[in-house]
């Protein structure tokens, strides 16, 4: 994992508090960002697009909320509607 999305996670590891501190590193860029968006403030969001892009963090929340309903996405309803608007204004060709 880069280092400087090892330093944001440790920065933030209270978010993380159902992860053991020594598997902070094993973190998936699907949950950092799952987790960021829903309980990160706005400049943990700035953050998070300017160390893994704003194109990137779309293209994982969209296909994370287009699972099947079977495989629910855990974003909350607010959050998930902010970042789908949010997302189709500011990243071209999102979906």
């Amino acid at each position: 994992m880069n280092t400087d999305l090892s330093t944001f996670i440790n920065n933030h590891k209270s978010l993380f508090w159902f992860t053991p501190e020594e598997k902070l590193d094993q973190i998936s860029l699907a949950v950092l960002i799952e987790t960021i968006l829903n309980y990160g403030t706005m400049d943990d969001v700035r953050e998070l697009f300017r160390l893994v892009g704003i194109k990137t963090v779309a293209e994982i929340f969209f296909e994370s909320i287009q699972k099947s309903e079977r495989r629910r996405n855990n974003y909350f309803p607010d959050v998930e509607n902010y970042f789908t608007l949010y997302f189709k204004k500011h990243v071209p060709g999102s979906t």
